[in-house]
């Protein structure tokens, strides 16, 4: 089978006193070991927002204008929720069975987790491109989402995210890393040198200073 990409996750390093130093490919099985699988998507709940936003705030509706941006981050949540509960009990279907209340979906009672790029338990945003490009955001969204260079989502209210099924699978932080780990995982990514990890991993996350 040929690849069409590559995921690549951070493991915490910093001593934190626990049994396990966690990474995200932890979650996946082995090759060879059994078949596996992650999902991903992509949502947004911001269409038009931004147009709209700029006619409430040039009629001095400043509230509306909040409020407008407050409705969308939450509809872009909430579908993301949806999106999620559909791939464990349907499209993936690896929990079929699941019942569980509103307030247990809210409280992440459920199998699995969503992590997504650019957060705690994998800080390099360069990965949302990756993610981006394997489900053909752009062409399927025909350019109503974007990524900027900065790899923001365009529209704001948008939500992406990986899904790991694995029964044990948790949110966690990285945290910060030390600079042999910089150098491994530069070079995984295929690069010459750290700058570019380093560049986007930042310094609440580069457990030394740059040279």
């Amino acid at each position: 089978d040929e690849v069409a990409c590559k995921f690549y996750g951070l493991r915490q390093q910093l001593d934190i006193a626990e049994t396990t130093y966690w990474c995200q490919g932890d979650f996946i099985a082995p090759k060879g070991v059994a078949p596996d699988y992650i999902a991903a998507f992509a949502n947004t709940g911001g269409l038009g927002c931004h147009e709209q936003r700029e006619k409430f705030e040039a009629s001095g509706d400043i509230d509306k204008a909040i409020l407008l941006e407050a409705v969308a981050d939450r509809l872009a949540e909430a579908f993301a929720e949806l999106i999620h509960k559909k791939i464990r009990t349907t499209l993936w279907g690896y929990v079929p069975d699941e019942k569980l209340s509103l307030d247990d979906m809210l409280k992440v009672k459920y199998q699995g987790i969503r992590p997504a790029p650019g957060y705690p338990s994998q800080p390099d945003h360069r990965e949302k491109k990756t993610m981006w490009d394997l489900l053909d955001i752009d062409r399927l969204s025909e350019g109503t989402m974007t990524l900027t260079e900065s790899y923001m989502m365009l529209p704001g209210a948008s939500v992406s995210a990986l899904v790991f099924a694995h029964p044990q699978a948790k949110y966690f932080s990285v945290g910060q890393v030390n600079l042999d780990q910089v150098q491994e995982y530069s070079a995984r990514r295929g690069e010459s040198g750290v700058e570019g990890t380093e560049k986007w991993l930042g310094s609440t996350v580069l457990g030394y200073e740059k040279k």
